[in-house]
């Protein structure tokens, strides 16, 4: 007999999630859909409000990766504006950008896969978190926590608090950097970067005995869509859009970011509140791609800093042939990677006498009726585009998240999973978890992602104090 099973939530993920998995008679997998159950609506809503808002309010979307929204929607407004920062604001725009990069990586693999990775698949989920990973490994755990306090006291230092600043503005930064604090940022990045080394070695050790798990944690062919910089080597703050091939055939390159429209469409299912971004020239859903740190990897030519270079030529090796590295399974090979890179970068940025320049912002009103920007989050390619009136106030407002982007891939890949580990006549709790870990190979950030309107029932629970529903209420 056919039946439905239903892992919610979804665990070790930022927002709310559920994955349901039918079976045949036989037990096997004939589909398996991931279903993302929380609504928002920030596109909609935005529109009204006047533009210079927009880099507070969206920012809103996430307490994760707020830094991530603020710099791609001021991206926006300074194409609103139709100026050029100076080059000081771009400057410490992009130590911001690194250091939310530097924090939020840090989050995903310590503390919500390294159970996984640390414990085992079919470890007790009693034990298999960040508190298991503190009694197996007490000085992992402090090296997580370290970088991530790091990443957050760079952005604290720079925007006036860790979580939402308000430092990024419309035409740049609203304040030079001072001596001290540099001198303060700068002190924190040696052991950091120690940190980041050492921990990239450690998982080294760790990867051939997840040979099985990377044969079949979302393997499919699939493109690859990142920024890179004109040089094409890796970049997560301006630049051009390359796509990839499963074979490392560059399909797209140096598309000017403005022209992403001819490049991504976007579809919407009945069973997601989360929308489907596609390659358009292959229709949907063939023109399935990746974004993250995976595919910026893939990407890019280079990284452009010492040891974050070498990392990547290893990086290189984990598949034989030339072509991309195809497992998603690698995508947390692939932050360490970016952790190494962020800190080197941010030495190096920092250590430019023209960061304390300061003339750091450019002032005009709105001078353009349509607004975009583009920016590489922690998970992926960001896009921010508005649409403004003669006033000012947003008429239209599109955000395609990185998480978005991922959509279809992630939906592939909990498909590949149950299909090598779920064995329906005998249902054991490995075997799911390692179903929910492929998502978390992906770090979704799923309060990000969350924006198709009207394409799922709209259903609210009502509990008691016992947290038993005793009253729901649907849209329909």
């Amino acid at each position: 007999m056919s039946r439905t099973i239903s892992i919610e939530p979804v665990t070790r993920i930022e927002g709310h999630a559920r994955i349901s998995l039918q079976l045949a008679d036989t037990g096997e997998v004939e589909d398996a859909k991931f279903h993302l159950t929380q609504f928002r609506g920030f596109e909609k809503f935005c529109e009204g409000r006047p533009y210079r808002e927009m880099p507070s309010l969206t920012a809103r979307t996430c307490g994760i990766c707020p830094v991530s929204h603020l710099l791609a929607s001021n991206k926006a407004c300074d194409d609103l504006l139709a100026v050029t920062i100076p080059p000081t604001a771009e400057k410490l725009r992009r130590v911001m950008n690194l250091a939310q990069l530097l924090q939020s990586h840090a989050l995903s693999f310590f503390h919500l896969s390294s159970p996984d990775l640390l414990l085992g698949w079919d470890s007790d989920p009693k034990d298999r978190n960040i508190f298991g990973v503190m009694r197996a490994d007490p000085q992992l755990a402090k090296n997580g926590i370290r970088l991530r306090q790091v990443g957050q006291s760079i952005i604290e230092t720079l925007g006036g608090k860790k979580i939402h600043p308000t430092w990024v503005v419309p035409g740049g930064v609203n304040e030079a950097l001072t001596v001290e604090k540099r001198d303060a940022m700068l002190a924190m990045l040696p052991e950091a970067l120690t940190i980041a080394k050492d921990t990239y070695a450690f998982f080294k050790t760790l990867v051939p005995k997840f040979q099985d798990e990377a044969s079949h944690f979302g393997t499919m062919k699939t493109m690859f869509l990142s920024l890179v910089s004109p040089e094409g080597n890796l970049e997560h703050y301006d630049g051009f859009l390359r796509l990839k091939d499963a074979t490392g055939r560059i399909v797209e390159d140096k598309v000017p970011p403005r022209e992403y429209p001819r490049l991504i469409g976007e579809a919407v299912e009945d069973f997601s509140y989360m929308k489907f971004p596609y390659y358009k020239p292959l229709g949907y859903p063939k023109g399935i791609y990746r974004v993250g740190p995976l595919a910026r990897l893939n990407n890019a030519d280079a990284c452009g800093t010492p040891f974050a270079d070498v990392a990547l030529a290893e990086f290189r090796t984990l598949q034989d042939d030339a072509g991309p590295i195809t497992s998603s399974f690698h995508y947390h090979y692939a932050r360490l990677v970016e952790i190494i890179f962020a800190i080197e970068s941010m030495q190096r940025l920092l250590k430019d006498p023209a960061i304390l320049d300061n003339r750091v912002r450019a002032r005009a009103r709105g001078n353009k009726s349509e607004g975009l920007g583009v920016a590489e989050a922690p998970r992926g390619t960001l896009m921010h585009h508005y649409e403004i009136d003669d006033e000012g106030l947003i008429t239209w407002a599109d955000l395609i998240i990185a998480t978005g982007h991922n959509n279809l891939a992630m939906n592939r890949s909990i498909k590949e999973v149950a299909d090598a580990y779920v064995d329906g006549t005998e249902v054991k709790e490995g075997m799911l978890n390692r179903v929910e870990a492929v998502i978390r190979c992906f770090d979704p950030c799923l309060s990000c992602a969350s924006h198709a309107f009207g394409q799922m029932p709209m259903v609210i629970d009502i509990h008691n104090a016992a947290g038993e529903v005793v009253r729901r209420i649907s849209r329909d």
